[in-house]
């Protein structure tokens, strides 16, 4: 099949909101979803994006079974690594499921990594839900490491309550 990985732009953001939908169903967390189309489009679109993100595009001709021709998304951010220098970190990664086996996830992936390449990023970092077997298997077989396997790194999050806390606790001015 046909298909084109482009950067995404502003009028992609109502495709891209329906996709992050998407993944947050399989991935069973509906409820953590926050987000909406208009803070898309000012975070990744405004003079300081805050992310960057790429699409996969179909043909009309091969348009979702709902009519979607956006099928798919990567979308990224630059972090930085006290020990390595600029890093970028994939957010989400996501094809929507009757356009996968075709190649577009391993494109998109590798979109994301000639960017970071060019950015000079010494490397590409993300996350990955421990049942998620086949996302899992698929970073495997493209030479990804699991760091909390063979380092024992742990992901810690600070957020709601212990957010507003931890931002309370310093000192007072």
């Amino acid at each position: 099949m046909n298909f084109n990985i482009r950067a995404a732009t502003k009028e992609d953001c109502k495709d891209i909101s329906r996709m992050i939908l998407e993944l947050a169903l399989y991935e069973k967390m509906t409820d953590q979803v926050k987000i909406s189309c208009k803070e898309l489009e000012h975070d990744g679109f405004c003079q300081n994006p805050l992310f960057e993100c790429v699409v996969a595009e179909v043909p009309e001709e091969n348009k979702s079974r709902e009519g979607f021709t956006i099928v798919g998304y990567g979308l990224y951010f630059y972090t930085y690594s006290t020990w390595k220098g600029r890093a970028m970190h994939l957010e989400d990664l996501y094809v929507m499921p009757e356009f996968r086996g075709i190649g577009i996830g391993k494109c998109l992936m590798s979109t994301v990594a000639k960017v970071a390449k060019e950015n000079q990023c010494a490397r590409l970092q993300l996350n990955v839900l421990e049942w998620n077997t086949p996302s899992r298997d698929f970073y495997a077989t493209r030479g990804a490491q699991d760091l909390t396997v063979q380092e024992g790194w742990h992901l810690i999050r600070f957020d709601g309550q212990s957010l507003d806390d931890l931002g309370n606790d310093g000192p007072k001015n």
